[in-house]
This record gives structure tokens, C-alpha cells and sequence, in this order.
């Protein structure tokens, strides 16, 4: 249920697009986006890639999202295990809280 709000959050939809748009455009997605989609499984997404949005994200929020300066606080397990939800969490943590 938890994921299924997170998933209509205004925050959710733009992290998915810019997703889909990192990897080509939503119609080259082989898999839904959703809060348990992960990076590396699922999205089939590389560490560069991971840098790669993480410009994406700073353009698009600005200096409150700091993708690196999250992934450094995870082990490497986590960073392999990385979910867009747990993407969607961190950047509404940096962005709602400046509401």
C-alpha cells in the first residue's frame, strides 16, 4: 500500500521520467517503472549511468539533491540493491523539506 502513494506522488512521476528519459524514452523500458523497480536488476543501470542521473537530478532540483553525496553514505550492497523508491524518498526528503 505504502508503495502504491509513493508511486502517485508528484515526486515519484519525475524521477520516473527522467528515468525513462535516461534510458532512451519509456518505450525502451524492458520493465515498469515502480517503487521496488531497482537500478541494477531491473533497469539494467551501471554506476555511470547512477552519475549520469545524478546530473539529471541536479538540473532538475538544483543543488538540494546531491545523488552522490547519498550513494557515498551507502554501502556497496545497498548502491547495488538501490531502488527508485528509495531514490523518490531521498529527493523528496531534499525537496519537500524546503516547502
Amino acid at each position: 500500500m505504502m508503495n502504491e502513494v509513493v508511486q502517485q506522488s508528484p515526486t515519484f512521476q519525475r524521477v520516473a521520467e527522467l528515468l525513462a528519459e535516461l534510458v532512451g524514452g519509456a518505450d525502451l523500458l524492458v520493465v515498469p517503472i515502480t517503487a521496488d523497480t531497482t537500478f541494477h536488476e531491473d533497469l539494467q543501470l551501471e554506476s555511470v549511468d547512477l552519475v549520469t542521473f545524478a546530473g539529471i537530478l541536479d538540473e532538475e532540483f538544483g543543488g538540494r539533491v546531491n545523488l552522490p553525496a547519498y550513494l557515498s553514505e551507502l554501502d556497496l550492497s545497498e548502491v547495488i540493491d538501490l531502488r527508485v523508491g528509495d531514490i523518490v524518498d531521498y529527493v523528496s526528503s531534499r525537496v519537500d523539506g524546503d516547502r
